[in-house]
């Protein structure tokens, strides 16, 4: 449309993707002013940019949740520092948080794309009314909502040096109870063992010292050394004999079935203790899940910070709501007011505004659909026309059986 007085700018590639995410109507906003181009643009790039921040969030949340866990959260980094070709990243994981995160980011979206279109004027004027306010109390609930679980992952993002340095003590702490507690255990029951094998055991350790004594002597026999002629000689043999008497009788303590059976336990709780160092690891890796760093984020950061930066995203979700109830009306608003009611003419549809008040006295809209009323008024006719020929055909099958009557009364009576 050419005018003198003002043209409407060509508007861009950008403000056309971004005025669907604010739900405006592109038909009326290139007819209407630049100003609301730009407005609407702003407001689709709020909702888009949140969306984002919410895909962003939700994906990192999710790898959090789900990655694989370490006892000590500071290997991957000190990993990568020691070999830069290091990925420290599960690469399932990775690809299943990016899916849940543009899964959440799209519904996040949406959800606050329909929260800004279903937003009205209010009045119409920058002053925000209370009965205005009230009615955007549900859309602002849902936006608060939206914006903390948007800005608690972001925060862990924002302090994840300190939360893994403070994460990394709590891990050996809890990693040097579970060993303590191992070797207790270890300990306690080992003991227990050796009190129902000592009698043997100290059997066994004179045997040992007995043999090695003999053993010692045998070879000074054959060295010559105490006598003067060396090599196996009869004491050397005697020696041998006892020693080996001595071997048979360890030997036979060393099978007997209370040793083997105290052997069998010791191994056993060895086997038991290293268990229980591993469970030691594993329950320290448990300590780096979504809510202890949500935890620590808090702790380290402090209230104030925690909260600005809730606030801050508070912010960006309600920004759009809010303005839409201080914004005034505009050209492109009298075209979608036009545009509603060309519709609804085009279609029968008549709205009476303030027709009548309600028994609150709240004035109301009467809303007429001429079409609806334009059919059921010829369904009425013609039912009101069926009506009355059915009335008229009875009327004449009376007459009718009427004629039959008085031709033949016998055919109608029947005598017993």
């Amino acid at each position: 449309m050419n005018r003198d007085y003002y043209e409407v700018q060509k508007p861009s590639w950008m403000m056309r993707f971004l005025w669907p995410c604010a739900g405006a109507d592109r038909y009326l906003l290139e007819k209407a002013t630049y100003t609301d181009q730009v407005k609407y643009m702003c407001l689709g790039g709020i909702v888009l940019a949140t969306g984002v921040l919410a895909g962003l969030a939700g994906g990192y949340a999710f790898y959090t949740i789900f990655a694989p866990k370490t006892s000590d959260v500071l290997d991957k980094t000190k990993t990568l520092v020691e070999n830069t070709d290091y990925v420290g990243a599960d690469t399932m994981t990775t690809l299943l948080a990016i899916g849940f995160g543009i899964a959440w980011g799209l519904m996040i979206f949406n959800i606050d794309r329909f929260i800004v279109t279903s937003t009205g004027k209010g009045d119409g004027t920058e002053k925000i009314t209370w009965d205005e306010f009230k009615s955007a109390i549900p859309r602002i609930i849902m936006g608060m909502i939206i914006a903390i679980t948007i800005s608690k992952p972001v925060e862990i993002r924002m302090f994840k040096t300190e939360i893994d340095l403070e994460i990394k003590m709590e891990q050996d702490k809890k990693k040097e109870e579970g060993i303590d507690q191992a070797k207790k255990n270890y300990a306690k029951k080992r003991e227990e063992i050796n009190q129902q094998t000592i009698a043997t055991t100290k059997k066994i350790d004179q045997l040992d010292s007995l043999i090695n004594y003999l053993t010692i002597e045998i070879k000074k026999e054959v060295r010559g050394e105490q006598s003067s002629v060396p090599g196996e000689g009869a004491r050397a043999k005697a020696i041998q004999s006892q020693k080996t008497q001595l071997q048979d009788e360890k030997n036979r303590l060393l099978r007997s079935s209370e040793y083997t059976s105290a052997i069998a336990e010791e191994n056993r709780l060895r086997a038991e203790y290293t268990k229980d160092i591993a469970d030691a690891e594993k329950k320290a890796a448990t300590l780096d899940g979504l809510l202890i760093r949500i935890k620590k984020a808090h702790e380290i950061a402090g209230t104030w910070i925690t909260l600005f930066i809730t606030l801050l995203f508070m912010a960006i979700e309600l920004t759009p709501i809010f303005f839409k109830l201080m914004l005034t009306k505009t050209p492109y608003d009298y075209l979608s007011e036009n545009r509603d009611e060309l519709i609804k003419a085009e279609h029968g549809i008549e709205t009476r505004y303030d027709y009548y008040k309600d028994k609150f006295g709240q004035e109301r809209h009467l809303t007429i659909n001429h079409q609806a009323e334009k059919i059921l008024f010829e369904k009425t006719k013609i039912i009101e026309v069926q009506k009355e020929l059915s009335g008229h055909a009875i009327a004449k099958y009376r007459d009718q059986e009427i004629a039959k009557i008085d031709q033949n009364p016998a055919d109608y009576v029947q005598v017993n």
